[in-house]
């Protein structure tokens, strides 16, 4: 029982120190490691296979609405990154630069991507010519980097692993609507397979992503009550395209710039599936996204049989279309419980000779530690439909948080004391100055997240500075 106990024990409780124990779940749970590299991380098997099931699940989205993927350098040259000024200044804090190609200087120096637009645009002035070049919808899966001053695993590293989707398209309102679709892919999947509600809208000028038009954002909320900006997507109309002399012939044979998308999900959603759902005791993993669904777990595993009907149940979920694994290693089944609960697997299966003698298994749920015992002849059956009651209640309960913790707030101070005091988001009028975003900021520490699609007013003035109201915008603090 001590190693069981300790096991749980090191990890300090969410209530204490938010910070320590999601630093301990990330460790703990096995999910990233440091490395002798400052600011980047190892991503661990339980954790990249966390990051394969994304990819799967995303890839697989995106190619339902025609995106196609392509992989480009890794290096952008300084003269092509400069062409388009503010998506300059935007990344120059964090850009990092080659300036030496084995034993010599390099003659201009080379950009390790912070992102792809400029390499993109320089591909597509080459790619497209005619309107029967377009639409083109690319994606890449890839590394990028930024060299941010503080990290932290998932949610902010030197390095870190993303998609970055580019769009080109004869029209406006083509590139419009490839924009909102894919903000919509994003927010299907953060909610039908992460479990995690998420509040759609646009960004500020302030907030939008260098270089665009428009951005626009899913933003969630943490347990602890702050945000995390958890999928983008950016309407650039034809800036980029006139910047890089993107042109093509029209149907009248007339030179037309295209106009351009990009939208992007990273690892640091990972981070959010662990700060939206865990406890105490570590991780819980929606069952859509965990790797191994269901846990078997041989009580008295050197009593005879067990062992053989242990691999008989996981034969027969496997054939189910379920993850599964028994746990056949030799420490304690107390040591097990807290190990796959530390590492969230979502539904654990006891089966020893006694539930052998009477044809059954105990059923054990992650998230809400609910026992339930069931035939072995229904097996199959019953634990799926019991991982997908857990995938819809992990859902219910992620929503239930975001909305008790969202305030409306119609007065600055009354506005102030929320932030303070009531950690979530707080839904307040906005006159659409940045000089007011800047003092609230400055004031409370919390930022414009989004200008929600659903504008429900609740008032006419700014909640800053008096003047009329043009948006209602959810504010907070954030990661």
């Amino acid at each position: 029982m001590a190693k069981e106990k300790k096991l749980v024990e090191a990890i300090t409780s969410m209530e204490d120190d938010f910070a320590k124990w999601y630093t301990d779940v990330v460790l703990k749970a096995e999910l990233t490691d440091y490395t002798s590299v400052k600011g980047c991380m190892v991503i661990k098997p339980a954790g990249y296979a966390i990051w394969e099931n994304i990819q799967n699940e995303v890839d697989r989205r995106f190619k339902e609405t025609g995106v196609e993927n392509v992989y480009l350098p890794i290096f952008i040259p300084e003269s092509l990154l400069e062409k388009e000024k503010d998506h300059v200044e935007g990344f120059a804090p964090e850009v990092a630069w080659v300036t030496q190609g084995g034993l010599e200087p390099l003659q201009e120096r080379l950009c390790v991507r912070p992102t792809s637009e400029t390499l993109f645009c320089d591909f597509y002035s080459k790619e497209i010519h005619s309107h029967r070049d377009l639409p083109k919808v690319y994606n890449q899966w890839c590394s990028v980097v930024r060299w941010e001053k503080t990290t932290r695993p998932f949610l902010r590293s030197r390095e870190f692993l993303w998609q970055e989707g580019h769009t080109a398209h004869a029209t406006a309102e083509e590139a419009k609507e490839r924009t909102i679709q894919m903000l919509n892919v994003y927010a299907d999947f953060c909610e039908e397979v992460l479990a995690i509600p998420v509040i759609k809208g646009q960004k500020t000028e302030k907030e939008k992503f260098s270089g665009a038009e428009s951005t626009y954002t899913i933003e969630a909320l943490m347990h602890d009550g702050k945000a995390l900006q958890s999928g983008t997507s950016h309407y650039f109309g034809d800036g980029f395209a006139r910047a890089y002399d993107i042109q093509y012939t029209d149907k009248d044979n007339k030179l037309q710039y295209v106009y351009q998308t990009s939208f992007g999900l990273s690892t640091r959603i990972i981070g959010a599936i662990i700060m939206v759902h865990g406890d105490n005791s570590g991780l819980k993993l929606p069952p859509k996204i965990a790797p191994t669904q269901v846990m078997v777990v041989p009580i008295r595993q050197d009593a005879h049989g067990v062992m053989e009907k242990s691999h008989e149940v996981e034969k027969s979920l496997k054939e189910a279309a379920i993850r599964v694994k028994v746990d056949d290693s030799d420490k304690s089944p107390g040591w097990k419980f807290s190990e796959q609960e530390m590492r969230g697997v979502p539904l654990r299966i006891e089966l020893g000779p006694k539930d052998i003698e009477k044809n059954q298994a105990v059923l054990v749920r992650r998230d809400t530690r609910e026992k339930m015992i069931v035939s072995l002849d229904e097996l199959p059956e019953k634990t799926g439909e019991l991982l997908d009651t857990i995938q819809s209640d992990m859902y219910t309960r992620a929503l239930e948080h975001l909305n008790s913790h969202t305030y409306e707030a119609k007065s600055y101070p009354e506005f102030q004391a929320t932030i303070e005091r009531k950690p979530g988001f707080v839904r307040a009028m906005w006159c659409g100055d940045a000089a007011c975003e800047d003092k609230i900021r400055e004031d409370t520490g919390a930022t414009s997240r989004c200008i929600p699609f659903d504008q429900e007013p609740i008032g006419k003035t700014c909640i800053c500075c008096g003047k009329p109201a043009k948006k209602m915008v959810y504010w907070g603090r954030a990661y």
